[in-house]
């Protein structure tokens, strides 16, 4: 068991980036497409972030073209370059799921000040 946690500790990134619940993000993405690579951004509002150590993850979920997408990312994962903060969201509730049900204005999250 001591070997297991040793590898998830190696796992983990040095510098975690620091965000919350209903920031704004851009998070670069290291995508592979046959041998080349390239780096996509997905921007968006972080609703959710769960686990601890080298297993957290945090959901970002934008609007595209009127349909809403949501992506899952592994926070110490190598494919994850990194996570920039675009604003700061005042929330109370450490999930936003309800944000799904919300079109327009009314899914914006108030910027904290």
């Amino acid at each position: 068991m001591d070997a297991l946690k040793t590898i998830a500790a190696d796992s983990v990134k040095a510098e975690a980036p620091v965000f919350g619940i209903g920031d704004t993000v851009k998070v670069a993405v290291n995508i592979r497409e046959g041998s080349r690579e390239r780096i996509q951004m997905f921007e968006g509002t972080v609703i959710a972030r769960k686990g601890s150590g080298v297993s957290e993850t945090f959901t970002v979920r934008r609007v595209a073209y009127g349909v809403g997408v949501e992506r899952v990312f592994p926070l110490h994962s190598p494919n994850v370059r990194k996570v920039d903060v675009v604003r700061r969201g005042k929330v109370r509730r450490a999930k936003l799921y309800y944000l799904r049900d919300r079109v327009g204005k009314a899914a914006k999250v108030k910027e904290q000040i």
